[in-house]
């Protein structure tokens, strides 16, 4: 039985007409995980990682695909007729709070077409069906693309005091369900 706060796979229409299929990850797509990340360039693993990770270890890979769903929620989108990833979506619960960290990565030559937003509306929407209040990443300060996509979808950007290379991106979930207006919050019907 699937609980009711489960990833739905679901399929997306990106605005360059590919198809995706979001699915949440599982510990056998760790080979998978593996490729996705190591076929990156060296910009989009340093977007994603921010350091110079040349390559995912078979152990990285196997702990980036072996998450509970519930306090570390990791979904992956395949090309629709395809078996390799094209983008990783996650986040982790902090244990002290009802905050999470998110990241996400999508292969280049799957960026530009949405899958961005796509995949940041819903691992909103999952983290709010888990109780997350507020929804956090770190991003580099020249990863426009990424900062103009939370900007648009109503985040709060804040320095890091001593860290000049990434501007914290800040979702406030809880304020986002009481407040129509927050971009965010238009997506809650999405995956239901």
């Amino acid at each position: 039985m699937r609980s009711a706060h489960a990833f739905i796979p679901v399929t997306i229409a990106l605005s360059d007409g590919r198809e995706v299929a979001l699915s949440p990850i599982h510990p056998g797509d760790a080979s998978d995980e593996r490729l996705f990340v190591n076929a990156l360039s060296q910009v989009s693993r340093y977007r994603r990682f921010h350091f110079g990770l040349r390559e995912l270890s078979p152990e990285q890979s196997r702990a980036m695909a072996d998450v509970d769903q519930h306090h570390h929620v990791a979904f992956v989108a395949r090309p629709v007729g395809g078996s390799a990833i094209v983008a990783d979506a996650r986040y982790v619960m902090r244990a002290d709070s009802a905050d999470a960290e998110f990241a996400i990565a999508i292969a280049d030559a799957w960026q530009g077409a949405g899958l961005g937003r796509e995949l940041l509306t819903r691992l909103a929407v999952q983290a709010r069906r888990h109780g997350v209040q507020r929804l956090f990443g770190d991003v580099l300060w020249g990863n426009n693309a990424m900062i103009q996509l939370a900007r648009h979808l109503g985040a709060t950007l804040r320095r890091i005091p001593g860290d000049a290379t990434v501007v914290r991106v800040e979702f406030d979930l809880a304020a986002a369900s009481k407040d129509a207006r927050v971009a965010l919050s238009s997506a809650s019907a999405l995956n239901s």
